[in-house]
């Protein structure tokens, strides 16, 4: 059994580095009591968190306030605590670690008992002798400093460490170096004889589930008899029913199939449900219950093929599950926050529901950062979302190759041995890759003869043989998106807008067969920017010229974009808004181009879903503090089930040109006459160009509609919008709106004219709760939303006011025509998250919804 010792009273304390190793002054024979006293410390958790909590340091996520605390890499800090002997008697004991950020020592009861360095191999030591001979213990583990680890600049080849490199400085982050246990603290209590890891895996054949189980049986004494000793095997469908029970001898090796008729399948997001059966062993005589293991399983069938088309030295990029081909609609993640260790098991489901709103079916864990704790991998299976785990390693930008420092590949071995381990039995996780952007030489990723790589290869293959592993994202043979024709295989790139028209060229001609990293960069909303930025600093800028907005996303400044679409930036909320649009609008092209390619292209990874700390601008869908940007509802468009696009090369059109471009309908499940209304309206609500369409069957496929080339006349005013409905027996189900402009320069500065329109609300329904969740309490209402003016009203959106809520709607960010009603559902549950999130709430019961447009 498993005692978890998180909720013990745990105290931490800092010294100067050696300190503690020596206890007393030589000089003055005094204890050297520390640079600060005792303070509390909270489990899994973080060293700068708790410092914050007790006042020796200021909130590092507001303005400047992270160059304050650099102080605290560079000390070493003890924790302590005290727990009485276990009334549960066993023949072995160990004291687990989970994760431990990074290196530290180990004392119980005055003993050492040991060391241990990097983040994902657990800390496993034996304290049999000192459990039985003691009736109480003293925990301490004394974190030295962290390492001098290189962030986002520097050379990957001289890599020593398996510490989270983002913490030392990203695009998206600050420097501020995490410290202290990340995960669990558990004490393990062992009978006789164990079961140790098994391997889990699941297969279709001929209609049949299979489930296959290896593992070994660890006897922990040679004095117990083993003739009498039974393995159970028991397998509980979906609903809990017991549906078979087996029982057999006893051997040292498990390694035992199981067969179920007609089996329930697990398919991603979007794709069919997720039914998940409980597989549990029990290690057992007629008197005792030895040991037992419960397993969340998953039942499918996992395959890989290669993209239609394709070139014949290109990798397999098109995930098949049951034998479904799935069209990836994915997302980058970093970590949740840079005190990873506190983030709260709430707040691990709210962000991956958010991504199941999003109409998200992979995500990919970015080798800058970290190898998820279990928990994310439960509600990835529990919610159907793909995993693509990478090693940790990532490019430099001074050199992007593998290092094989000798040190350093044991680390890596040991770490990454105990990831596969550890995740394998998970139905979400589908691809390991050895890192991020891992390059021979400039836009030439590594492949598998690297001897790194290959070291990771043979790891997979040896303990998880049934997935595939990725040298690399991008894998090459050039790492970076390009309009030149059969080298895109799967790329990176790029992060920015690329500019009118060159952004559209690019992209539209592009014949990646996989995207799995690119992005375009927005600003934050005002309700997240007041919560970390002070009023001073509230004005328009460049980055370059304001160090607070520097410190805050340096790399991501919009201003110059937004100028050529809108002119002349007159405050901070203007800035905001105008930046989000463009993020949208650069980002939902992306997506839709390589989807109109499906399965010549196999999907799309959009850099990135989230952000660990508050950024005045970056690339993410999903602001800090929670709250989805204007782009997480364009892209969800992008990602529909069904989904109406339009293909074109530019936003800007002069009187007498011709505007030219394509109406496609993609789907990932059957549609049958599907109507398409097909409108080019003026800002003045004036239409100046309509068809009607009724669609075949779509399945699995996108589909050209028509395509056009119409003469831009002066009906088209300074401003002019494509606006495509679909409909399904006569019900909307889905629309899509594009914004054009007949301008030489600041092209989106008619829009400007129909700002601030007013739309009214009613609350339809009253909040009901909504069943099915780990860790939230989730809650549902239906709204009214009317554009109750006489011009068009552009972005209408749902704004949560109380900040007590986490919320997203079923659709947001859309444009009313005059008159024109919508009804719209809006999801919130109250805020529970930890560390430094956990100061961004208020007491409030109730959501506080509100509607606005542009």
């Amino acid at each position: 059994m498993e005692i978890l010792l998180n909720h013990l009273n745990w105290e931490l304390k800092g010294y100067w580095p050696w300190v503690p190793m020596l206890g007393k002054s030589v000089e003055t024979g005094k204890d050297l009591v520390g640079i600060t006293d005792w303070i509390e410390a909270e489990v899994p958790g973080s060293i700068q968190y708790d410092l914050y909590k007790a006042g020796l340091i200021e909130n590092p996520y507001i303005d400047l306030n992270s160059l304050k605390c650099e102080w605290v890499e560079n000390r070493w800090w003890m924790y302590r605590t005290h727990f009485e002997k276990p009334m549960e008697h066993g023949t072995k004991y160990e004291l687990i670690f989970k994760g431990i950020d990074y290196k530290a020592m180990f004392i119980l009861n005055n003993h050492i008992l040991g060391e241990h360095e990097g983040m994902y191999e657990p800390a496993i030591f034996d304290i049999t002798d000192i459990i039985k001979n003691n009736d109480s213990f003293d925990l301490k583990i004394l974190f030295m400093s962290p390492p001098d680890e290189m962030g986002q600049i520097g050379w990957t080849s001289k890599t020593t460490t398996q510490k989270s490199r983002f913490n030392y400085k990203w695009d998206f982050g600050t420097r501020l170096v995490n410290i202290g246990i990340w995960d669990d603290v558990v004490l393990k209590i062992h009978q006789e004889v164990s079961i140790a890891d098994s391997y889990i895996t699941t297969d279709v054949i001929d209609k049949k589930g299979i489930i296959n189980i290896k593992g070994t049986i660890i006897r922990n004494t040679q004095e117990i008899n083993t003739e009498n000793l039974k393995i159970v095997y028991k397998l509980l469908s979906p609903d809990n029913r017991l549906l078979f029970e087996r029982v057999e001898g006893y051997s040292n090796i498990i390694s035992k199939t199981l067969e179920l008729e007609n089996p329930y399948l697990w398919f991603p997001n979007g794709y069919g449900e997720q039914p998940l059966y409980k597989l549990i062993l029990e290690l057992k005589d007629e008197r005792k219950l030895y040991d037992k293991k419960d397993y969340s399983i998953g039942i499918r069938k996992l395959e890989y093929m290669h993209n239609e088309n394709s070139p014949a030295d290109s990798l397999p990029y098109t995930f098949v599950i049951n034998g479904k081909k799935i069209y990836i609609k994915g997302v980058n993640l970093t970590p949740l926050d840079h005190t990873y260790g506190n983030v709260s098991k709430a707040h691990y489901e709210w962000m991956i529901l958010c991504m199941k709103n999003l109409g998200v079916n992979m995500v990919r864990l970015w080798g800058g950062g970290i190898i998820e704790r279990e928990i994310f991998y439960d509600l990835c299976d529990k919610y159907g979302i793909l995993i693509w785990q990478e090693f940790i390693q990532s490019s430099s930008g001074l050199d992007n190759i593998p290092s094989k420092i000798p040190s350093f590949l044991e680390l890596l071995e040991k770490n990454s041995k105990a990831a596969i381990i550890g995740r394998r039995n998970h139905v979400s996780l589908t691809v390991w890759s050895g890192g991020n952007e891992l390059t021979f030489e400039e836009n030439k990723p590594v492949d598998y003869t690297d001897y790194n790589i290959s070291l990771l290869r043979a790891l997979v293959e040896k303990y998880d043989p049934q997935r595939l592993f990725l040298p690399t994202s991008a894998s090459g043979p050039v790492e970076f998106v390009t309009t030149q024709k059969g080298v895109s295989h799967d790329v990176h790139g790029r992060w920015e807008f690329q500019g009118n028209p060159f952004h559209y060229e690019l992209y539209g001609e592009s014949d990646s067969l996989f995207h799995s990293e690119f992005g375009n960069d927005g600003m934050s909303s005002m309700k997240t920017i007041n919560k970390f930025l002070s009023k001073k600093y509230h004005k328009v800028a460049r980055m370059r010229e304001c160090i607070v907005f520097r410190h805050h996303g340096e790399w991501w400044g919009t201003l110059d974009r937004d100028l050529y679409f809108f002119g002349e930036i007159k405050n901070i909320e203007d800035f905001s808004e105008y930046s989000q649009w463009i993020q949208a609008e650069g980002l939902r092209f992306i997506v839709e181009a390589n989807r109109r390619r499906q399965f010549r292209n196999s999907g799309s990874i959009i850099w990135q879903f989230n952000e660990p700390w508050p950024n005045l601008s970056c690339t993410s869908l999903v602001e800090y503090y929670g709250d989805p940007k204007m782009a997480y509802y364009w892209v969800k468009k992008a990602y529909n089930t069904v989904h109406a696009s339009l293909d074109y090369r530019r936003l800007d059109y002069k009187i007498g040109q011709q505007f030219n471009a394509a109406l496609y309908i993609d789907s990932d499940k059957e549609y049958k006459n599907l109507k398409v209304l097909f409108e080019i309206i003026n800002k003045n609500n004036k239409i100046i160009y309509e068809r009607h369409y009724i669609t075949d069957t779509i399945l699995y496929k996108s589909k050209k509609v028509d395509e056009y080339s119409i003469e831009v006349t002066e009906d088209f005013t300074d401003s002019f919008i494509v606006l495509i409905r679909v409909y399904q027996d006569d019900k909307e189900v889905f629309r899509n709106s594009y914004y054009f402009s007949t301008l030489e320069k600041e092209i989106y500065k008619g829009f400007l004219q129909l700002r601030k329109q007013y739309v009214s609300s009613e609350q339809l329904t009253e909040w009901e709760n909504v069943e099915g969740f780990n860790f939230i309490d989730m809650k549902k209402a239906i709204f009214k939303v009317k554009n109750i003016s006489e011009n068009i009203a552009l972005h209408v959106n749902c704004q949560e006011e109380s900040n007590a809520f986490w919320y997203y709607c079923d659709d947001n960010f859309e444009i009313l025509l005059p008159n024109e009603e919508k009804e719209i559902t809006v999801y919130c549950t109250k805020k529970d998250a930890g560390g430094f999130l956990k100061e961004d709430t208020s007491n409030t019961d109730v959501p506080l919804i509100k509607f606005y447009s542009f």
